[in-house]
């Protein structure tokens, strides 16, 4: 195999471990085993993606290597380490996981984006860097690799690795995601981390029923023999049946709560990757991490987390397709198909107008009719970096992380702002916002009952009610702004160059075009005078404004790999993709280029 770098890997430093049974580690601890450090924070969908991508490596390789995951925090909330110890059990994290709430072992690994993967040899050095989705199938032949190679040498160490699990919580719902009130007045929750839909009597206590068999899979059939993975949102459909998101399937599944049957509506269990089909028959397109669904002006619309989309199922033609958003991630206003979102979390349908809860820029957006299309336009919230939790004009109002929406008879909006542990009201006929309650823990969705708030307390396991209150609460207002380490640039001209080495045996396939893709964007706007776009090399001068002297990058990069097999006439082939957000601070002295790790080492 060829030579690599060898990098001393740094000391892992943080506030306290998670599932090790109350036991600091150390790099000593994994000395003799493939160390893979999963860089990541529980807000970030692409990083729950990468965790599901882990979970085969884990299990095949469980005597010769170790994940630990290391939670460096974007949002406040996600510095409380009790919240770092629920997400770790809701996501079904199944290694160490170090909380690292001031990113001191980030900033000493030099990481610049969620998700991103390092891998230690057995000897304790860094051999490659993977930032961003897709390197599931590279980590697997470089853990072979090293396997191989360090079993000859006499420095690999099998055995059982270090992660203890939490006791089992005996309640009844377990970090539910969402309710819909039925027509008999149940109430069905998706009981996301069991895996299970569950009906709940009108008290919203007391169990009825469970739907599913209560193990991740994607089985159709009888609510006894059915299974989902971590399912969020659900619609009641025209014909009586509930639309389910079954959100880590990446499919859209139907419950029919007369039969008790479920069967698959659209999804083909496969995650959708940029160049596959954005529309077609429903049971053939891939779909992402569809976390919510409403219906609205004839169709089921699905809020598409994974992609940054809104997509749209039509069942009486049994067809899928986007109905809005471009898979970049942020906030751009605009006709539906040049609209941008980043995570879409949650769907309220009124006459005329869709709400969304768009989480990552802490965010409330609407689409509605515009002549013959449709349009996005934003209610509430300014971009992926500014959050908090501020009332007054909706202009200057703050939300964090919200990731439902209800809507209210008055045509107001209840907004399910999780990270605030509120429940938020946003008045279109006032363009205010206020405060309805506040110490509820992560709620995530809320459904209306007889002039009553039915709220998820996600991370309290269960259903609250609430009086809708006549006057609003008073909070303290607070402002907070992503806190990352700004990248020190010198002014004038930047060379960004993304990192991307093939793994070894795959090359880059070209056999239909390039095989790569680079998207640049910058908050403010003006912080370019030139280089943003699209293009297809993963390198490019940008070209800074004089006078402008912070702000934020964004860089968006993907790049397909396929097996390096003359032989083999149809070759496995593999999307790496990723996003960036790096600040920059514009100084005299600072870095003409930026590098940005997509896969391999910079050198």
């Amino acid at each position: 195999m060829s030579k690599r770098a060898r990098v001393r890997a740094p000391e892992l430093q943080g506030r306290a471990w998670i599932n090790t049974g109350g036991k600091d580690l150390s790099l000593a601890d994994f000395k003799g085993r493939t160390l893979i450090l999963d860089f990541w924070t529980f807000c970030c969908v692409n990083c729950l993606h990468v965790l599901d991508e882990l979970r085969e490596l884990e299990e095949k390789h469980r005597d010769t290597v170790l994940i630990v995951g290391v939670h460096s925090p974007k949002f406040v909330h996600e510095a409380d380490h009790q919240a770092v110890v629920d997400a770790v059990e809701r996501y079904e994290v199944h290694h160490p996981v170090l909380d690292d709430p001031e990113l001191a072992t980030w900033k000493s690994y030099a990481v610049r984006a969620w998700p991103t993967l390092v891998v230690i040899d057995p000897e304790g050095y860094v051999v490659a860097q993977h930032a961003g989705e897709g390197h599931a199938h590279a980590l697997e032949t470089l853990v072979g690799q090293l396997e191989a190679e360090h079993a000859a040498k006499g420095t690999l160490r099998r055995g059982d690795g270090p992660y203890v699990p939490p006791e089992p919580v005996p309640t009844e719902l377990r970090f539910p995601g969402k309710a819909l009130l039925l027509p008999g007045g149940t109430f069905l929750v998706s009981d996301t981390t069991r895996h299970q839909l569950v009906e709940l009597a009108a008290d919203g206590e007391s169990v009825v029923r469970r739907i599913g068999a209560g193990e991740r899979g994607l089985t159709d059939g009888t609510s006894e023999r059915a299974r989902f993975s971590e399912p969020q949102g659900l619609a009641l459909l025209p014909d009586g049946t509930v639309a389910v998101a079954d959100t880590v399937n990446h499919a859209l599944r139907r419950f029919d709560p007369a039969t008790g049957e479920v069967t698959t509506l659209a999804g083909t269990g496969r995650q959708w990757w940029q160049g596959s089909p954005t529309e077609g028959p429903a049971r053939e397109v891939d779909l992402s991490s569809p976390w919510d669904v409403a219906w609205f002006a004839g169709r089921l619309w699905i809020a598409m987390a994974g992609v940054h989309q809104l997509w749209a199922y039509d069942p009486e033609a049994g067809t899928v397709r986007v109905a809005a958003g471009t898979t970049n991630e942020g906030l751009v206003d605009g006709p539906a198909e040049e609209a941008w979102f980043a995570q879409p979390s949650g769907l309220a349908a009124t006459g005329d107008r869709l709400w969304i809860a768009d989480s990552e820029t802490s965010a409330v957006r609407y689409v509605e009719r515009d002549g013959k299309g449709f349009t996005v336009r934003t209610a509430v919230g300014t971009g992926l970096f500014d959050f908090g939790h501020r009332d007054g004009a909706a202009d200057q109002a703050l939300l964090q992380h919200p990731l439902g929406v209800t809507a209210l008879p008055d045509g107001s909006v209840a907004i399910s702002d999780t990270y605030n542990h509120a429940l938020r009201r946003y008045d279109p006929a006032t363009g205010e916002v206020s405060t309805l309650a506040t110490d509820l823990r992560e709620p995530s969705g809320a459904v209306l009952v007889d002039g009553d708030i039915v709220v998820v307390e996600s991370a309290r396991h269960r259903l609250t009610r609430l009086r809708l209150p006549e006057e609003a609460v008073r909070v303290e207002a607070v402002a907070h702004r992503t806190q990352r380490a700004a990248t020190d640039i010198a002014p004038g001209t930047l060379r960004l160059e993304v990192v991307f080495q093939a793994p070894e045996g795959q090359k880059l396939d070209t056999r239909y075009g390039p095989s790569t893709r680079l998207l640049v964007s910058s908050t403010p706007p003006e912080l370019l005078a030139g280089g943003d776009g699209a293009g297809m090399d993963l390198s490019r001068e940008l070209v800074l404004t004089e006078g402008v002297t912070e702000g934020v990058l964004h860089v968006s990069a993907m790049a397909a790999s396929c097996d390096d097999d003359p032989a083999n006439e149809y070759p496995a082939c593999h999307v790496h993709q990723q996003d960036w957000g790096v600040p920059v601070r514009i100084t005299e002295g600072g870095a003409n280029r930026l590098p940005l790790v997509l896969a391999g080492m910079d050198h």
